[in-house]
């Protein structure tokens, strides 16, 4: 483990000093390969990676909402990993995460790190998308083929060698360890276990109508995090349930049925177009809640063209938090098993109430997720996100979303905010009006998110 820190050290002073830049060897010899810095590259690869995951997520049976977060932090991971010994300012986590083993870079050797990064990502995409369908598995080798012919010609053919191994042997690292968290690298494979049987009793969740799924990831709290302790992962405790008319549980179930019932009457077409605006509830249908943040900084990389340095910093944040977001917010869910607004009010005021989560493929109706109510996975995974993105991007960053904007299911006109927090705002309390979430849930899916986005900020990224 020394060895591999000194052999760090000593290729990151080269990069500093320039010490093997444009020189001959002492024998009048060729030139050696020019060494170069990561942020002397562009954010293509990542980008067009990052575009490709958005309808990898869309179709990838089992990777639903916290499952396809924890991909994106792994292969975030790799992708930061291949290209952090050629980023002086910043430093490798494999000291910060036991079991994690980088493998070192060859001292004093030229990489290309845009290579290097392809390399990473591919093998990433390869081990945890080995089930998706035919045309997505072709579509990943089409990506990885593009873009190692493009960086062949950049680079001197020893040096993309090189760089192409050390990217493969990254990927293989972090995803050996990936393996060693059994709970959340397994959990697709079995997304809703008969072994899980919700517990029964006033006020707590059971599948709902109309289609009565079982419970998705009910352990996947036990998944291991990057940046949460133990102790920040439980969500405070939701308003006590009761059914008396004048508590506050009853008087947000209320709200809840009186704002779908305007929507429903026509009364209110901005929320309507909020609400199915930011759903992203279906399979086959849009990426995942996660996946939609990963769209949303795609948009932000095209607009801002940043280095490839900072695109692995960003989307390598982005898996973590979104990650452990969603383990926080599905280790609240399954402690506390609050149950669905449907429940509440079906049984207490408005027995044929449905929510406007439709499905527009197969026509099915008044849907309500399969988990628990409390707290939220979108409010969540979009605190998380804007959180990373307002610390790279800026608070004070303008912004419209055009991830629908093709979309004829729904209305998908884009909308535009004046700052991250903003659209995260918007996007947890769209859950309100959807008919699917109590406005507490909303509340702490958002504390929850931010403080998961604030701890991988805290991180030891810098040296």
């Amino acid at each position: 483990m020394k060895m591999k820190w000194l052999f760090r050290f000593l290729f990151t002073a080269m990069l500093l000093a320039g010490a093997f830049a444009c020189q001959k060897d002492d024998n009048g010899g060729p030139e050696p390969a020019e060494i170069r810095l990561v942020r002397e590259f562009s954010a293509d690869a990542p980008l067009r990676w990052y575009q490709l995951f958005e309808t990898i997520d869309r179709y990838a049976p089992g990777y639903r909402p916290p499952a396809a977060a924890r991909a994106l932090a792994y292969i975030g991971l790799a992708g930061y990993e291949a290209a952090a010994p050629g980023m002086p300012a910043y430093r490798s986590f494999e000291n910060h995460f036991p079991g994690l083993s980088i493998p070192p870079v060859e001292q004093g050797a030229a990489y290309h790190w845009p290579t290097a990064v392809n390399a990473a990502y591919h093998f990433m995409f390869d081990a945890f998308y080995p089930h998706i369908r035919d045309v997505d598995l072709a579509q990943i080798a089409t990506l990885n083929a593009a873009l190692e012919a493009e960086f062949s010609g950049q680079a001197d053919p020893d040096v993309f060698a090189r760089s192409k191994a050390f990217g493969e042997a990254v990927g293989q690292a972090v995803f050996t360890w990936a393996e060693t968290d059994a709970i959340g690298q397994n959990g697709y494979l079995d997304a809703h276990p008969a072994s899980y049987s919700p517990p029964a009793g006033p006020g707590l969740w059971q599948p709902t109508a109309p289609d009565f799924t079982p419970a998705l990831f009910p352990y996947w709290g036990q998944a291991r995090t990057f940046a949460l302790q133990e102790d920040e992962l439980l969500a405070r405790p939701p308003l006590p349930w009761s059914e008396d008319p004048s508590s506050q549980i009853y008087i947000q179930a209320k709200e809840v049925e009186v704002w779908v019932g305007r929507i429903r009457a026509g009364q209110d077409a901005e929320s309507h177009w909020i609400a199915e605006f930011w759903s992203d509830d279906f399979g086959g249908v849009t990426f995942t809640p996660p996946g939609r943040w990963i769209a949303i900084a795609n948009q932000v990389v095209r607009a801002e063209a940043p280095s490839l340095e900072t695109a692995v910093e960003l989307y390598a944040k982005m898996g973590m938090a979104l990650c452990d977001a969603g383990i926080a917010v599905w280790y609240s869910k399954f402690n506390y098993n609050y149950e669905r607004p449907v429940q509440f009010i079906n049984r207490n005021f408005n027995p044929g109430w449905q929510t406007i989560m439709n499905h527009p493929y197969t026509g099915v109706e008044g849907l309500s997720p399969e988990f628990p109510a409390y707290p939220s996975g979108h409010s969540g995974f979009g605190g998380a996100a804007a959180t990373v993105l307002t610390d790279i991007f800026g608070y004070n960053y303008r912004f419209t979303d055009y991830c629908h904007e093709s979309r004829t299911e729904f209305r998908g006109t884009p909308r535009s905010f004046n700052t991250f927090i903003d659209m995260a705002v918007e996007n947890a309390y769209s859950r309100i009006p959807l008919g699917v979430h109590f406005r507490m849930d909303c509340d702490e899916g958002l504390r929850q998110g931010y403080l998961a986005g604030q701890r991988v900020l805290e991180l030891p990224w810098k040296q």
